[in-house]
């Protein structure tokens, strides 16, 4: 820490004032000393160890007195003005400090203590630098917290708006008898019933997601083969990946790999990518599941050589309600949180998911530990 001029004075005078200090009480006890020597001097001539010392004080010859007192009072003086000046100093740090932390509570929380500190006020600086960045990141955290639930009221309202709209717009016409036949008043009721379905599909997706960010959600750890759940879940989108003309492949390292998990989550995962795949990979034939068993993780890759994401793109997928299209259309049916909810059940089982374009292909690698409890 750096002393200003005027500290760096009132050091000086201190040690000025504390020397002087010093002297007189020095000068005190001499002169009490002296006092009880010539009082009693018969006594302390009795004892050969006080030698000349007795005689010189009673003559107030004290320049004649050993060498060894005067060493040891300087050392007293020293130790004591040493002492007065470390405490001043640190009184002068404390002031900086404080007047250091009231800036920083002002809002400046960018800004850090100057000056380099030792010993317990070092520690005390270092503790609240670490709170100061605590606090800064828990601030940043809950903007970031209330600018994603802006964006979650925006979204959601924007997702519903538009089949509700079309619910209205269908029902309104039944309900003012404008329509001419019956197979059109059907056609109307199938349409405003397949909105319906979307908004449904929204609301649970919503609630799901809602659900699996929680860190304390329970999950329910059975034993069974990944392998066979990943041929379960293909099976469930062979008619989709036939309509649009394109196969599903898995290949697998072993035949069979045990894993603990919960399967009703894990199944949502994989169905989630795979249902990604085959709804954005436009321009692809295939989708092919790898599958390879580690030391103690299993490695998931599922890949599709359809049209490839830009970098940008890639780094967004996980945000909920992303879609690499931006215009949120219902040509591409979903809700934007089918990753997010992907990623966040990934985490709650330890593991991590990431996106990547490799060559030609899109693919995103989910790696889960074999075990967990």
């Amino acid at each position: 820490m750096h002393l200003t001029r005027v500290e760096r004075w009132r050091l000086a005078f201190e040690a000025v004032v504390t020397a002087g200090i010093i002297f007189l009480c020095y000068f005190a006890v001499y002169e009490i000393f002296r006092w009880v020597v010539i009082t009693f001097q018969d006594v302390f001539n009795e004892f050969w160890f006080f030698g000349n010392v007795v005689e010189d004080i009673g003559n107030q010859e004290i320049w004649g007195l050993t060498p060894l007192v005067f060493l040891f009072l300087i050392i007293v003086a020293g130790v004591a003005i040493y002492w007065r000046l470390k405490r001043r100093y640190r009184q002068y740090e404390l002031k900086h400090i404080i007047k250091e932390l009231h800036y920083i509570a002002k809002g400046n929380y960018d800004h850090r203590i100057r000056g380099s500190y030792s010993g317990d006020i070092g520690k005390v600086v270092e503790s609240i630098h670490v709170l100061v960045d605590s606090t800064v990141e828990a601030m940043e955290e809950e903007r970031r917290i209330e600018q994603s639930k802006d964006e979650l009221i925006t979204n959601v309202s924007h997702d519903i708006r538009t089949p509700l709209t079309s619910i209205i717009g269908y029902l309104g016409l039944i309900e003012e008898d404008r329509y001419g036949s019956e197979e059109e008043a059907k056609k109307y009721v199938h349409t405003a019933y397949e909105k319906a379905k979307q908004m449904k599909v929204l609301v649970d997706d919503l609630f799901e997601y809602t659900t699996v960010r929680q860190t304390t959600v329970p999950l329910e750890y059975v034993s069974f083969d990944m392998v066979q759940l990943l041929e379960q879940v293909a099976i469930d989108f062979e008619l989709e990946a036939q309509k649009k003309e394109r196969e599903i492949h898995i290949s697998s390292s072993h035949k069979q790999i045990m894993m603990r998990a919960d399967t009703e989550k894990i199944v949502r995962i994989f169905h989630n990518l795979l249902s990604n795949a085959l709804k954005y990979g436009e321009g692809g034939s295939l989708v092919l599941i790898e599958v390879k068993k580690g030391e103690k993780n299993i490695f998931v890759s599922i890949k599709n050589n359809g049209k490839t994401l830009p970098k940008e793109a890639i780094e967004q997928l996980f945000e909920r309600f992303y879609r690499a299209e931006t215009s949120r259309s219902q040509e591409t049916a979903g809700t934007g949180l089918g990753l997010a909810i992907a990623q966040s059940i990934v985490e709650l089982h330890k593991g991590t998911i990431t996106a990547r374009v490799d060559d030609s292909w899109t693919v995103f690698d989910v790696v889960l530990p074999l075990e967990n409890e």
